[in-house]
């Protein structure tokens, strides 16, 4: 194991986004066990953050007050802001991992692949079947695009996302899993690596 990773310094972050529509908490450690203490008042949310906690083997607690009362899209965006903000911060200056992760993940009929880059540089490609189902619960569909979205954003990665199959919830929870499972190899400690993976000297 090189020098960076010797530190057994614990990759950590915590992030507090407060607006007049919602109230977030974020922690999260990416050196964890895959342990998730989830709220945000959106039942089908807490079970896919759940998903990327378990599968990523993420320690994560979210604790999310809003607006739901008007739709879930402000308490799942600004979930999602403070989940980046909160990836990116715990990443620190990316010294030592693999940097690129994929996963192509299964469950019975669907099929969801996911590919990551931790560049620095912002950017979603996303591709689902047209004629989701609008609602899983409480939970609107077109929100898992909007939450990758605002994830990639404040975390500053690269993903690409692309999912087939019929039943909305395997469409989603496929989702949810193979980006967990793509995180979990892009952050890994690579052994051989010296410094930043990159030639830029910066990530």
């Amino acid at each position: 194991m090189n020098d960076t990773w010797s530190r057994a310094i614990r990759r950590t972050g915590r992030v507090e986004r407060v607006t007049k529509e919602t109230s977030v908490l974020v922690e999260l450690d990416l050196d964890g066990s895959g342990t998730a203490d989830i709220g945000t008042g959106v039942p089908f949310f807490d079970h896919m953050l759940g998903q990327l906690a378990k599968h990523g083997l993420l320690d994560l607690t979210v604790r999310s007050a809003g607006d739901i009362e008007v739709d879930a899209h402000h308490t799942v965006e600004d979930t999602a802001l403070a989940l980046g903000q909160a990836l990116r911060d715990a990443l620190g200056d990316k010294a030592g991992i693999c940097r690129f992760g994929d996963a192509a993940v299964p469950l019975d009929e669907t099929l969801a692949r996911a590919a990551i880059d931790l560049s620095g540089r912002p950017y979603l490609v996303h591709a689902e079947p047209d004629g989701m189902a609008p609602l899983i619960g409480s939970y609107d569909t077109t929100l898992t695009r909007h939450f990758f979205e605002s994830v990639t954003s404040t975390a500053a990665i690269c993903l690409h996302l692309e999912v087939t199959g019929r039943n909305p919830h395997h469409l989603v929870e496929a989702q949810f899993k193979a980006v967990a499972r793509a995180l979990r190899a892009a952050a890994a400690p690579d052994p051989r690596a010296q410094g930043i993976p990159s030639t830029k000297g910066v990530l």
